[in-house]
């Protein structure tokens, strides 16, 4: 599996100049702020607004078109609305998969330690914050000879440009990867016999990026160019067996309060949208 570029947390875009702010808003945008702890110096704070002020209408454009039953999934505001993050998607993917395995294995589900990959995966080509790939985290964990608890090795949000891993705290091994067949029909039975699966996507839309419910399709979605690591976790359909309403569950890192707790039921069967079934793996234990 080797995406043509690393994954990585997405952001949005920033006006190159900030247009004339509205303030009907403020109090939104006051408790955005409050409810993401953002702070922000008085150079950056216009430029924040601006482009969180672009996302909000766009959202509730969306939402209108939505109720009209224009589209198949709602959107709302989140953490995303200003800024990116640490580009580690792939760790928790990788993370995902392997927790997955080892509990299939040993019967524990043990959480495992994303920033144990961001700081020491680079010599098996990954580049922290910068980005990843799920199979040279797998590689890793194989070379490596284990993978640490979270609980030990925190996540943090950051490089610390030190690898501090712990043998003793280790609770998770892999002998390698599979890769998956570019087939979705591959992909879904890969999931209903091995369990959670890493796979990379085109994420790179403000209508995923800020995904609140529903099946989501976008059709300038990308087979291709993916840009995202997530975890499939199952599949499903709504109503009557037909393809506008199958989805996969996928279980994004974005936090709880980001789409459906988290997860977001993206279109299946829909000529692999999002490139859901291109660079599909995962660890073997």
């Amino acid at each position: 599996m080797k995406p043509s570029l690393f994954l990585t947390a997405l952001c949005l875009g920033i006006a190159s100049a900030a247009p004339k702010l509205d303030q009907n808003l403020d109090a939104d945008w006051y408790k955005w702020k409050a409810t993401h702890g953002r702070l922000y110096g008085m150079n950056e704070e216009g430029w924040r607004r601006a482009v969180w002020e672009k996302n909000m209408k766009m959202i509730e454009l969306h939402n209108q078109e939505y109720s009209q039953g224009k589209h198949g999934f709602s959107m709302a505001m989140n953490a995303f609305g200003d800024m990116g993050q640490c580009g580690s998607c792939w760790a928790f993917s990788a993370t995902g998969a392997l927790e997955g395995q080892m509990f299939r294995k040993t019967g524990k589900l043990v959480s495992l330690s994303e920033q144990n990959l961001v700081d020491c995966s680079r010599p098996q080509g990954n580049q922290g914050c910068n980005g990843g790939l799920m199979d040279n985290a797998f590689q890793y964990v194989k070379d490596n000879g284990g993978l640490d608890t979270e609980e030990s090795y925190p996540y943090l949000g950051r490089e610390t440009n030190s690898c501090t891993y712990k043998p003793e705290c280790s609770a998770a091994n892999d002998t390698g990867f599979v890769d998956i067949p570019q087939r979705e029909k591959a992909l879904m039975k890969a999931v209903a016999t091995v369990g959670p699966i890493s796979v990379a996507i085109d994420a790179g839309h403000s209508s995923f990026q800020f995904y609140k419910s529903g099946i989501y399709y976008d059709p300038d979605c990308s087979s291709k160019d993916l840009d995202h690591g997530v975890l499939v976790v199952g599949y499903g359909f709504e109503g009557t067996d037909s393809n506008s309403s199958k989805f996969w569950i996928v279980k994004n890192s974005w936090g709880p309060e980001w789409g459906w707790n988290g997860y977001v039921k993206m279109a299946k069967d829909q000529n692999n949208h999002c490139g859901i079934s291109t660079a599909a793996s995962y660890p073997t234990v």
